[in-house]
């Protein structure tokens, strides 16, 4: 959720959405073109010819390969964008515990120097 929050690159965050709103209308369609082609192909096998069942079939394994094929690229695709902003978005927060009151403070102002150095650096 930090990463849908974050106000980085919107142009990410759009196609994330539009391939969630493709997955959520492509997936049922999908199932009951499948579903529908097989049907057809079983109709065709026990009344009429044996071409158009094959043909039913194969258009049946296209679809679906195509439709785990674009699943997958999208997949990979949101994942590796998501990983990518996780190595270069890092938030560490240290919690200390109450008696080392006295050192946090010590250590904030050698904290600070070092930050000063490198920004990106994360003290711990």
């Amino acid at each position: 959720l930090q990463w849908l929050r974050n106000p980085g690159p919107q142009h990410e965050k759009r196609t994330l959405f539009g391939d969630m709103v493709c997955f959520l209308f492509i997936t049922p369609l999908a199932t009951i073109s499948g579903w529908l082609c097989l049907r057809g192909a079983v109709d065709h096998l026990h009344f009429s010819s044996r071409l158009e069942a094959v043909g039913l079939i194969a258009l049946t394994v296209a679809l679906f390969t195509i439709y785990l094929f674009w699943t997958l690229v999208s997949f990979r695709y949101h994942c590796r964008l998501y990983n990518e902003w996780r190595r270069t978005n890092q938030r560490v927060i240290l919690l200390m515990p109450q008696s080392a009151n006295v050192l946090s403070s010590q250590q904030s102002l050698l904290g600070q120097q070092s930050l000063k150095r490198n920004l990106k650096e994360t003290i711990v």
